[in-house]
């Protein structure tokens, strides 16, 4: 009996627009339900993020963790990408083509400037029934 892989964890800014964005985009293309998201502001994403180094409260990474892998910043994007299958997948392929530090100076730029160009929220996300068994804590 062949067992289910486990699924990809998207560890991200629960009050930024555009990080909520990237959740909506995975879960409206992810049909068989492979990922799963926890807000960096929980205890399970404060975990992530010190295992990857980051200081508590740095919320400018995404991180996604995969087979026990732990990535930060274009990497982390790039495997959400790779995950969701053709055509994400090529533009993954295509990304991972530019050099980490240009990809990454890329994303910290864009990092720094999320909350003016997609806003912010008060709170963390609130899943919706259909959501909720994707959201852990």
């Amino acid at each position: 009996m062949e067992r289910e892989p486990e699924p990809t964890v998207v560890y991200y800014d629960g009050v930024c627009g555009l990080c909520n964005r990237l959740v909506d985009f995975v879960i409206h293309r992810d049909p068989k339900a492979r990922f799963r998201f926890a807000a960096l502001q929980t205890p399970r994403g404060e975990r992530a993020a010190a295992r990857v180094g980051l200081p508590v409260g740095e919320l400018h990474s995404v991180i996604v963790e995969d087979g026990g892998a732990l990535l930060v910043r274009s990497d982390a994007v790039l495997r959400v990408w790779r995950r969701l299958g053709f055509p994400w997948s090529a533009l993954a392929a295509a990304g991972a083509i530019v050099p980490r530090p240009i990809r990454d100076a890329m994303y910290r730029f864009v990092a720094r400037r999320r909350y003016g160009w997609f806003g912010k929220s008060d709170t963390c996300r609130v899943p919706t029934p259909a959501e909720r068994a994707r959201f852990l804590e």
